[in-house]
Parts: structure tokens; sequence; C-alpha cells
């Protein structure tokens, strides 16, 4: 009696671009080549997920677009796929190296689900209610502080005394704007029993203030669960090596969260002057021949690591024993 030969096959690993919009947005599924649109609302969500339960989805990626992309990111997380972010410039960039020069919504779309099935880039959860309401919070914060600073320059090149109560009154409202948000939003890091203890622990490390602390809770929100160097390259604070052979050239930052990045700047150098280790090491640095800002940069670099240790490790700073 002859034997059958069964034979298994593969079923390919279905990869989602989804190219996000106010109102609408472009889906491409990568090997099938199906590429439709939907509107980006309640409803078009559901016919969303009506068209990808149809598949075995590995993976859906999308571009982190201010707001846009939040809801369509939680409905596809709550029915359990996986969904990665990628930053729009990687993503560009590896249209270009594919040889896709022009852009669409449509091209985009699939470049993205390229990218997905040849970068793996990793699954990123949605923020929770709490998270982007801080982050909405914070964003508002920075908007009044940057519209405070703009009036106040402008009080400095006017001479009409108009035009100076109006701006003074401009400042005075701003001034308890600002006021009632930075109690609001220490009101809701307080409710919150996982950002309450590391904001307790950040603010422990001498140079951090509440400033820094509200940047890495709504910049970092992979804090404690990533080592130091993802930290580090998420801040952006990452030095990359410009080497071409025998030459060495200067290592140099780029990329990673710029709003993160300047708070941690800033927090160096209140860092430098009273954080008893890095301090030193900031003087060795210079001493050394670097740059204020190269040191200062190391100082930043040297501060992320150590909070994200420490929240990690779910234990506030303690200074080193002499």
């Amino acid at each position: 009696m002859q034997g059958k030969v069964m034979t298994e096959v593969a079923m390919p690993r279905i990869y989602v671009g989804i190219d996000v919009c106010k109102e609408r947005l472009d889906i491409y599924i990568h090997p099938a080549g199906v590429s439709f649109s939907v509107a980006n609302d309640a409803g078009g969500w559901r016919h969303l997920l009506r068209r990808l339960a149809k598949h075995q989805i590995e993976l859906v990626v999308m571009e982190p677009t201010s707001k846009y992309h939040r809801a369509a990111h939680r409905h596809l997380s709550a029915a359990g796929m996986a969904v990665a972010l990628i930053n729009p410039h990687r993503a560009r960039l590896f249209a270009q190296a594919c040889g896709q020069f022009a852009k669409t919504d449509r091209i985009d779309a699939r470049i993205l689900a390229l990218a997905g099935e040849r970068l793996q880039p990793d699954q990123v959860a949605p923020p929770t209610a709490e998270e982007e309401a801080l982050e909405e919070l914070a964003g508002a914060r920075s908007a009044a502080l940057a519209e405070r600073a703009a009036i106040a320059n402008r009080l400095r090149t006017i001479n009409l005394p108009f035009l100076q109560r109006e701006l003074a009154g401009q400042m005075r409202n701003l001034d308890r704007h600002v006021s009632r948000l930075e109690t609001k939003i220490e009101t809701m890091i307080a409710a919150d029993p996982i950002m309450a203890r590391q904001a307790v622990i950040i603010r422990s490390i001498p140079g951090m203030g509440p400033v820094n602390v509200l940047a890495i809770l709504t910049g970092l929100r992979e804090i404690g669960s990533i080592n130091g160097k993802e930290a580090t390259a998420l801040a952006g604070l990452a030095p990359f090596a410009n080497d071409s052979g025998p030459r060495q050239g200067q290592r140099r930052i780029r990329g990673g969260r710029a709003n993160l990045r300047k708070a941690l700047y800033m927090a160096a150098v209140s860092a430098s002057r009273c954080h008893p280790d890095l301090r030193t090491f900031y003087q060795r640095l210079r001493a050394k021949g670097k740059s204020a800002k190269l040191a200062l940069i190391a100082v930043a670099r040297k501060l992320i690591v150590l909070a994200n240790s420490l929240v990690t490790e779910n234990r506030c700073w303690t200074p080193l024993r002499p």
C-alpha cells in the first residue's frame, strides 16, 4: 500500500499599514495587496475591524499623528491585534531606501505595511485614559508658557500705555491659567498610584524638579520596563558613531523625543551643580577639555539611566556612602 505524503502550506504572515489623517484611515494589507479606506470615526473603526478579522494579522503599523491615531490604536489593541508606531521620518527614509519617492496616503499605507514586515518594530500599547489626559494637560501647559513668553517679549518692545495694560492683563490671565493647569496635573498624578510612586522616585534625584518629572511621565511611559540604553535612545541622548576607515568622527546625538530631551538637558544644568556624584562627573569631563554642552548632555544621559534604574527597582535615590 502506497502511503500518502501530507504537506502543510505555510500561511503567509499578514502585515497591515495604516496611514492616518483627521478624516480618514488608508489601509494596506500585505502581502494580500488589499487597499481600502475608512472614515476615522466610530463607524470606520468598526468597519476596519470587520475587514481585518478575515485575516490572521501579524502586526499593524501606524504613524503617531498628534491625537488622530489614538482611537484607532485603542480599538485595534482592544481587538487583540499587535500595533506598532513608527516614526514618520523613519518611514520616509525606508520608503526612499525601497526606491519609493512618490508620496500619497495609499502609498504611505503600503510602505508602513512593508516596514512592519522588514523592520519588525516593537508593539506599543495605547496610553490609558489617565496618561492621555495628563499628556494633553502637559501640552496645554507648554503652550501657555510659550504664549506667556511671547507676550513678555512684546511688552519689552512697546511704549503705548494702552497696549501695555492689555498685554499685562493677558499675562495675569495666563499666570492663573498655568497655575490651574499645574494644580490639575498634580492632582492627576497623585490620584494614580503608579504615576504617584514614579513621581516620588524621580523627584528624589537631585536636579529633578516637578517639570522634569512631568516630562518623563508623559514622554517616557516605558520607564521602568526598558533598559538604560533603550531609555537614552528614546530620549534622543544616545551618541551615534561617525567613523569611516581610519577616521573617527565626533559622536553626535540625534532622533528621540525632543520635549523629553529638552527637559532632561535643563535638569542636567541643575544636577551638575547640586547632585554630588553628577557634579563631580561634570567637572571631570570639563577638566578633560570637553565642552560645557557635551558635558551636560552626558549628565542628562546619566540622569535618565538613573531614573529608569530607580523606577525599575522601585526605590528612591540615596547618596553614596563616603
